[in-house]
């Protein structure tokens, strides 16, 4: 999971980010203001963790930028209720005073991890001796057609490339193709090449020897050698460094490979998904990709539609979501009023299902009424329309 601080005091900054950096779960990237996050920041970020009283641009302000497409935890030592009123209606999911301790932090960002699986779906929990459509929500004809070739594709040891936009699930595709196939029982590891840093990279994928730098005190395995057995999934492959391609496409294609400071091969099996929403042919022509690589993670490529393109599934994934996110806070009954339903079909999407959890979870928390109106929603002052 990939979490962004962002905290103008140089202490508490360093502070969280060597407190998270202990949890293996986490990658940590962080930022001494909201106007250098905002310049850095893309989709591999999953939460936000921000300061609100800063230097150059608030935390108010920033979390306006950032107009609902990343989850927050805002964390602050000047809290009035005014701002964490401001806050919530700005879509965040967790306001903490200073001092905190950090266990406090660590619990709010494993409950947003919790209740985004129960939510963030495209699929209903996938029971892995299923392979119908009845694992998703909903479906459509866009839908159904990418299902019907992950299926197939499922049952095969070939690589699997995911097309869409960023926000359509293509990591739920992936675990569906992986929860379908043969190798079920052995696991499932995903890695986004755009959230570890390039000089990081190769020992994260490859694994290292003790000795092999500085900090290498023992060895360690890396995603290849961990999903033995199982499915690798390379999320953001346009992200891939071209001096690290090379070694990818010699391991996918020996089933072999060497650790950072190794000299001994190491056979591997594992299965290759992998998802882009790059224009991986005009890498190819920039010389940006390899294209043999790109040849070897393509053999079956499956195009996921956005969600605009998916209207079937917009109204039954919502009412999933409003139903899970009143029981949880145990909200009593809602229900969208007709105005809301139309507002939620019409609306373009442009952050897929990512965006329409955001969307839903914040308008049944504001909401004061049992029918969920079209200005709870917020749509009409979202700057993507």
């Amino acid at each position: 999971m990939h979490v962004v601080i962002v905290e103008d005091d140089i202490n508490m900054r360093k502070s969280l980010e060597i407190a998270l950096g202990e949890y293996q779960e986490f990658t940590i990237s962080t930022y001494k203001s909201a106007i250098d996050a905002l310049k850095k920041i893309d989709d591999s970020v999953d939460l936000i963790v921000t300061d609100i009283n800063m230097p150059g641009m608030d935390g108010i302000e920033f979390i306006r930028k950032l107009d609902g497409k990343y989850d927050i935890i805002v964390i602050t030592g000047n809290a009035t209720l005014n701002r964490a009123i401001e806050s919530v209606r700005l879509g965040v999911k967790d306001f903490l005073t200073k001092p905190f301790e950090i266990d406090t932090l660590v619990e709010a960002i494993k409950r947003h991890v919790k209740v985004r699986d129960k939510i963030k779906i495209g699929f209903d929990k996938v029971d892995s001796t299923r392979e119908q459509s009845g694992d998703f929500i909903a479906t459509s004809p866009e839908l159904e057609k990418a299902l019907h070739i992950a299926r197939k594709a499922a049952k095969t040891d070939v690589s699997v490339l995911l097309l869409g936009e960023s926000g359509v699930g293509k990591e739920l595709f992936a675990n569906y193709i992986h929860k379908n196939s043969p190798r079920i029982k052995n696991p499932f590891v995903a890695i986004n090449m755009a959230a570890i840093p390039e000089n990081l990279l190769e020992s994260e994928l490859f694994g290292y020897e003790k000795g092999a730098f500085t900090d290498a005190t023992s060895e360690k395995k890396g995603y290849f050698e961990v999903a033995h057995g199982g499915t690798l999934f390379l999320d953001e492959i346009g992200e891939m460094p071209v001096a690290l391609q090379a070694k990818i496409l010699r391991a996918i294609q020996e089933r072999t490979l060497v650790r950072v400071g190794g000299t001994k091969e190491i056979p591997i099996d594992v299965r290759i998904v992998s998802a882009t929403n790059a224009d991986i042919k005009k890498m190819i022509q920039e010389g940006r990709f390899r294209e043999d690589l790109y040849y070897r993670l393509n053999t079956i490529p499956v195009e996921i539609a956005p969600l605009r393109q998916r209207k079937e599934e917009i109204l039954p994934i919502c009412e999933v979501i409003l139903d899970r996110v009143c029981a949880k806070y145990a909200l009593g009954k809602r229900y969208f009023s007709e105005e809301a339903i139309e507002s939620l079909n019409t609306y373009r999407w442009p952050g897929n299902i990512r965006e329409l959890i955001s969307v839903v979870e914040r308008a049944v928390i504001l909401s004061d009424a049992e029918a969920i109106s079209k200005e709870d929603l917020f749509l009409e002052s979202r700057s993507w329309i």
